[in-house]
């Protein structure tokens, strides 16, 4: 590790400042975790429980924990995104906002997907 004595740019608040990005970003991935447990515990749902009575009521289940993962992911971009406007990054390398909103425009096109695949399949 540097000293921060030894260049007058890199100062104390310029490192905490990468830090908070670096956690933001971790706070990202950390939501982005839960909202794609929140799809394999919908589509598992779904999977398991076909059987259940009346036979609407996995389907039911299943959007709920899909519909849960898309607000989830919707929400982590927009919170990430609003951090990185407010902060620059000094030292090290950061994810660009846009490519965390193509990242979660991806789950929540491929929850949207699996919902309607839920809808859709026939009913035994």
């Amino acid at each position: 590790m540097t000293d921060l004595t030894d260049k007058p740019e890199r100062t104390r608040l310029d490192l905490a400042e990468d830090r908070t990005i670096l956690a933001n970003e971790r706070t990202f991935a950390g939501w982005v975790r839960t909202a794609l447990a929140c799809i394999a515990l919908g589509v598992g749902f779904h999977a398991l429980f076909q059987s259940i009575r009346p036979p609407w009521l996995p389907r039911v289940v299943a959007t709920a924990f899909l519909l849960l993962a898309i607000f989830l992911v919707v929400l982590a971009e927009r919170r990430a995104a609003a951090v990185m406007r407010r902060l620059s990054a000094h030292v090290v390398l950061t994810a660009k906002p846009m490519n965390l909103r193509i990242f979660a425009a991806v789950i929540v096109l491929g929850a949207a997907a699996l919902i309607a695949a839920i809808w859709m399949v026939e009913i035994g």
